[in-house]
């Protein structure tokens, strides 16, 4: 009898020790950093150089959503300095957070969706009301608007976008830019990225009067010098880029290979990554 005691005992002993030593496991794991994940490739991965380059198209699609751009108008003229824009957007909750999953995933703007403003090609500035004004000088100035997600995806149907040319002041120099050309306009990356934003870097530009195809035209994305051809027009996703500055170029390219005619088909920017 009291042998078997002893080995209950000791079993019972044996038992507690393996649920004491479980118990911190289960609790390291609860404690583990979160990785995120980055959206699902659509199509093929291209691997270079430490790089991996791919399509997706799984973001929540806004068919119905408009934008129109009612001041300045088209071919109109506006004082030099602060230019007021009115915009008239439709179906599209501007400073909503966009609810997907790639919200978490890429670098993401808590004050929700926006109007991406272009002028001549520079770097966008993001806007969250309908009405603001924007620092412009005297000249003609291309200018593209569209509506984007809060993780600055652009929405890329015919009217999530418009395009412009306004004369500000009274330039004495005109410009000559055909609106019905085929066009590429740069939007992102842009700017830094820091910690878990660095790991997974949207590329998105936005066509005009163009599309993209494997026997067809196409966009060449030089990063770090390392080449990938786009015959998508679709978000990508960069991976493996270093900490500190990386330099992206962006061309449109004819089906033969050509650099299409354009003053903004042809484009290089420059981000900086950091780790904290």
């Amino acid at each position: 009898m009291k042998k078997t005691y002893f080995l209950v005992a000791a079993a019972f002993l044996v038992g507690m020790s393996a649920c004491d030593t479980t118990r911190p496991a289960q609790e390291a794991d609860t404690r583990a950093t979160v990785v995120r994940t980055a959206p699902s490739p659509a199509g093929d991965v291209m691997n270079s150089n430490g790089l991996r380059v791919y399509a997706f198209n799984d973001s929540q699609p806004y068919p119905e959503s408009q934008l129109r751009l009612i001041v300045p108008a088209a071919g109109g003229r506006a004082e030099a300095g602060a230019v007021e824009f009115v915009y008239d957007v439709s179906n599209f909750q501007l400073s909503r957070m966009t609810p997907h999953s790639n919200a978490e995933h890429l670098a993401n703007s808590q004050e929700g969706q926006h109007i991406h403003n272009i002028v001549d090609n520079e770097p966008y500035t993001a806007h969250y009301e309908t009405t603001f004004t924007k620092e412009i000088s005297e000249g003609d100035h291309v200018i593209l608007s569209f509506l984007s997600r809060s993780y600055h995806e652009s929405l890329k149907h015919q009217n999530a976008y418009d395009l412009r040319v306004v004369t500000v002041g009274n330039p004495k120099q005109r410009i000559n830019f055909d609106v019905n050309a085929p066009h590429m306009f740069y939007s992102r990356p842009k700017g830094e990225y820091i910690g878990a934003d660095a790991e997974h870097i949207m590329l998105d530009f936005y066509l005009v009067n163009t599309t993209l195809a494997s026997n067809g035209n196409k966009v060449r994305a030089t990063i770090n010098g390392t080449e990938f051809m786009l015959d998508k027009w679709m978000p990508h996703i960069i991976e493996g880029l270093p900490m500190g500055e990386n330099t992206i170029k962006l061309e449109l390219l004819d089906k033969n290979g050509k650099v299409m005619p354009g003053p903004y088909n042809s484009v290089e920017r420059t981000i900086t990554l950091r780790a904290e």
